[in-house]
């Protein structure tokens, strides 16, 4: 989100940045394309993509259900090794919390939920995760900054720890499910945005995906 959705890509400006040749910076752009992160328009240029709304409940739906199974494996089975590294990483976030330092706070929520991953005995299905929520992360990157965001994120991610911790799968499930439940109540926010980022209207395509969801794969996450 350094680049605004919409903002036009100048290859030569990043070629000279970078100090490499428009080789790699071209074969960098198609890959951004492929992942929909950029767009490339015939005779008019690249730019950064807009944020497709429509999409985005239900990669949190497909996130959910890959996380469901480490959150509760991990409950089973973490070590008290594997809970010393959450909660290192709990405290890390707290202090980029305090020091309302959005960046660092994200950088710090991958941590933990590729350490839940890890504790499970799956650290590949975070990569998969990974791919699933790209859409989803430019969105949190707009949301973070929000009062009271990063304390509320941070508590949920206690009470998930904590689950695993105590070794109770069910409730460290559910705590995942308030977690994520949250990320989807965020969508609500889209319309305090500028319009050019997303595409589709904030005020129709967020509240027709999640009825979608409703109805759907994941009821309880779009309370």
């Amino acid at each position: 989100m350094q680049r605004k959705p919409g903002d036009p890509i100048n290859d030569r400006e990043i070629e000279a940045a970078l100090g490499v040749s428009r080789t790699p910076i071209r074969e960098a752009i198609l890959r951004l394309a492929a992942e929909k992160l950029v767009e490339v328009l015939p005779q008019s240029g690249t730019f950064v993509a807009r944020i497709p709304l429509a999409t985005l409940p239900e990669a949190i739906v497909i996130r959910r259900t890959l996380e469901q199974l480490t959150v509760r494996t991990a409950a089973e089975n973490a070590t008290e090794a594997s809970f010393a590294t959450l909660r290192a990483i709990l405290k890390r976030q707290r202090a980029y919390s305090a020091a309302n330092d959005p960046m660092g706070f994200y950088a710090t929520d991958e941590e933990f939920h590729s350490a839940i991953a890890a504790a499970a005995g799956f650290p590949g299905t975070w990569p998969l995760v990974l791919q699933v929520k790209v859409q989803v992360d430019r969105f949190c990157h707009l949301t973070l900054p929000q009062p009271g965001r990063m304390p509320r994120l941070l508590k949920e991610h206690t009470a998930i720890a904590n689950a695993i911790r105590d070794h109770d799968s069910e409730q460290a499930v559910a705590a995942l499910d308030v977690h994520l439940g949250g990320l989807m109540k965020g969508l609500v926010l889209a319309p305090d945005f500028d319009r050019n980022y997303f595409i589709g209207d904030p005020h129709t395509a967020v509240p027709e995906a999640l009825a979608t969801v409703r109805r759907g794969m994941g009821p309880q996450l779009a309370r």
